[in-house]
């Protein structure tokens, strides 16, 4: 199995980016990223495929680490000391789980794609960015998502500035993607617009995806407060993310990573206290 026979190449030539097909996809996804800090290349993989996508991830979603723990939008201590109208003492049921790098077997498509220097390189052009590298992290650098019915990825930020995933198995309804293009800016959390949000009256906020099994997403979720709704009927939704650093050797912290994966190995002892923040923001 070759990425020129899984990857649709004639809408996304990943390895000529400077053909007039390829600009064309990066001029949008770039326009796209601009004013609405996510975009989606639909069709990404080719129907014949699609199938066997869904199949390698189900084989091995069961692997993923669950654990429903209360959360916040900013992922800090719920019981942090805050103003009693901050959006940050709102807390939600977080009912997803991730299957870590180390259980994705190397051979399946996701792995393949991760992988893919001339796939690393479109995604890092699309961003506007001259290079991304593949996190060190042993666990967190490809994931599964695994939402099971009755379950949501509740409204958060990310810690990084931008997410590549890609829609592995729809739900049979719900788990809709949902967003606030630019609710926040490095300079401003803009609580008001996040606590309406929260309150459910941020509708005019509020952006939703009908995302399909092989679209590649592209996202700016520091700054997009986001959610995957609820869950219902009797299949989970799995998607695959692809986490890029713009700097090289990065691993995830040991807190962070036992939350997400119930577990830490030695490479992410080793890194504690080497993380560096590019902006002030409160997570």
């Amino acid at each position: 199995m070759t990425l020129d026979r899984v990857v649709d190449m004639a809408q996304y030539p990943l390895s000529e980016p400077d053909s007039a097909e390829g600009q064309a996809v990066i001029a949008r996804a770039r326009r796209e990223l601009s004013t609405l800090g996510c975009t989606v290349l639909p069709d990404f993989i080719r129907s014949s495929f699609r199938d066997v996508l869904r199949q390698e991830c189900a084989a091995f979603a069961p692997r993923a680490h669950f654990d429903v723990e209360t959360v916040n939008v900013y992922n800090i201590a719920v019981d942090s000391e805050l103003p009693d109208d901050h959006p940050g003492r709102r807390s939600f049921e977080r009912g997803n789980a991730f299957v870590a790098r180390d259980h994705i077997p190397a051979d399946c498509i996701i792995s393949l794609l991760y992988s893919h220097e001339p796939f690393q390189s479109f995604v890092a052009r699309c961003f506007g960015l001259p290079q991304l590298h593949r996190l060190a992290d042993p666990l967190s650098g490809l994931v599964l998502n695994v939402v099971a019915p009755g379950r949501e990825h509740p409204w958060h930020f990310d810690t990084n500035e931008f997410t590549v995933s890609m829609l592995t198995q729809e739900a049979e309804s719900g788990g809709v993607f949902e967003y606030c293009p630019n609710i926040r800016s490095g300079a401003c959390e803009n609580f008001d617009d996040v606590r309406a949000v929260l309150d459910g009256k941020g509708d005019r906020l509020t952006r939703r995806l009908a995302l399909k099994p092989g679209d590649l997403q592209l996202f700016k979720g520091r700054y997009s407060l986001h959610r995957v709704s609820p869950v219902r009927g009797e299949i989970a939704r799995h998607s695959a993310i692809f986490a890029y650093s713009e700097r090289p050797g990065v691993i995830g912290s040991a807190a962070r990573t036992q939350q997400l994966f119930g577990r830490v190995l030695p490479e992410h002892l080793q890194a504690e206290g080497r993380a560096v923040r590019g902006d002030a923001l409160l997570d």
